[in-house]
């Protein structure tokens, strides 16, 4: 095992901080894809369908369309992360 110095310290900081900077990046755009993937049919079921016009107000659109991009921004964030975690950690190896 090699020992630890400040400059290693450094470098493993530096990588964490790339690793989450691009977890943060495919989340971003993963609820956005999201975000629009939910909108279209939710506010297209919200004007062509009564049920749905006659239950789901605003806020429940609102809810509806976030939920989806929160999970998405979530999901894909938190597997990037792993990824270039598992793959950092195999580099050491």
């Amino acid at each position: 095992m090699a020992p630890v110095t400040l400059a290693s310290i450094d470098q493993k900081l530096a990588m964490a901080k790339r690793c989450s900077h691009e977890g943060v990046v495919a989340g971003a755009k993963a609820a956005a894809v999201a975000g629009v993937a939910a909108a279209v049919p939710t506010l297209a079921s919200v004007r062509m369908l009564p049920w749905a016009k006659y239950h789901l107000n605003p806020t429940a659109q609102a809810l509806i369309i976030s939920t989806a991009a929160g999970l998405a921004y979530f999901v894909v964030a938190d597997k990037t992360v792993l990824a270039q975690a598992r793959k950092n950690s195999f580099k050491d190896a």
